[in-house]
């Protein structure tokens, strides 16, 4: 993979420069995202043709490319970069491939085109997890009045007298999970703690919610597009009821009411996390798909 370099924080404008001309749809592709998780996706990077080329080498599989973006010839950074994954990877692979990306750039006749469910993203009306308008989110609704009205609590948004909080709940939430039996909860760990300690630097947005002062929930997001929000974490103290609920609601409210969506990721095919995201009802998916070259 000669050209290609390891993904650093003084990267971050080359990043951005190449998502501002050509704004992504897929949760993946931001900055802040492949930092945070570059311990365990090792994404390394290179740029062809006007197009920025990732390739992430995960330490528990098989190295594989996200879709290419900039202004350049898509179809050809595409292909350039199938070629680029050969020489690393026995079946080189994209994945986590938007639908639109699909549709514009790639050649049923030349790319085997595999939906991949499990890593398709919930996006949501912001206004409807705002408001939670209307009887299919009474209960929701019900979760949020029952936390505000028993509950004195102080909703914050990030700063440096934070920082150190959100992370201490993180280790209490880690704790209560055991995340160190557990190879995955110990990996978003790490991740959490990357983004924190270089917050000023990603330039994301974070909210807490405090009671009797500690933080008992937090969350942490940033803009994927023009009328996207992503929210790449939220974790909340489960003794608390209703409280994730009211995290969810307040984050939405005070730092992204003025975005038409909130892209809330992928379920990974797990059937609690499935069945969480869909209880709000998204208001569609960001289908995404593997291609593999014939």
């Amino acid at each position: 993979m000669s050209g290609f370099k390891q993904i650093e924080l003084t990267d971050k404008k080359v990043f951005d420069d190449f998502f501002a001309e050509d704004p992504p749809g897929t949760s993946e592709l931001t900055f802040t995202n492949l930092f945070m998780w570059r311990h365990r996706y090792q994404p390394v990077w290179s740029t062809r043709d006007n197009c920025l080329l990732i390739i992430l080498r995960p330490v528990e599989g098989a190295p594989f490319g996200l879709p290419p973006v900039g202004a350049g010839n898509k179809g050809d950074a595409l292909l350039g970069l199938s070629r680029e994954l050969q020489e690393v990877s026995p079946e080189p692979k994209i994945s986590r491939v938007g639908k639109d990306f699909v549709d514009s750039y790639v050649d049923s006749d030349h790319y085997d085109i595999i939906y991949d469910r499990d890593n398709s993203d919930h996006v949501y009306l912001a206004e409807n997890l705002i408001k939670l308008p209307g009887n299919k989110f009474h209960k929701k609704k019900n979760h949020v009045n029952r936390f505000r009205k028993n509950y004195d609590f102080e909703y914050r948004s990030l700063d440096d007298d934070l920082a150190e909080s959100f992370l201490r709940l993180q280790e209490d939430w880690c704790e209560l999970r055991n995340c160190v039996e557990d190879p995955d909860l110990l990996q978003e760990d790490r991740a959490v703690f990357e983004a924190i300690s270089h917050y000023k630097e990603l330039g994301f947005k974070g909210g807490a919610i405090s009671i009797d002062s500690k933080v008992e929930a937090f969350a942490l997001g940033e803009p994927l597009n023009p009328d996207t929000a992503v929210i790449h974490i939220e974790k909340a103290n489960p003794d608390i009821p209703g409280l994730y609920a009211a995290i969810n609601q307040l984050f939405c409210a005070e730092e992204w009411s003025g975005v038409k969506y909130i892209n809330r990721e992928q379920d990974l095919g797990l059937e609690n996390l499935r069945k969480a995201k869909e209880s709000y009802y998204p208001d569609h998916m960001v289908e995404k798909y593997t291609l593999i070259h014939k």
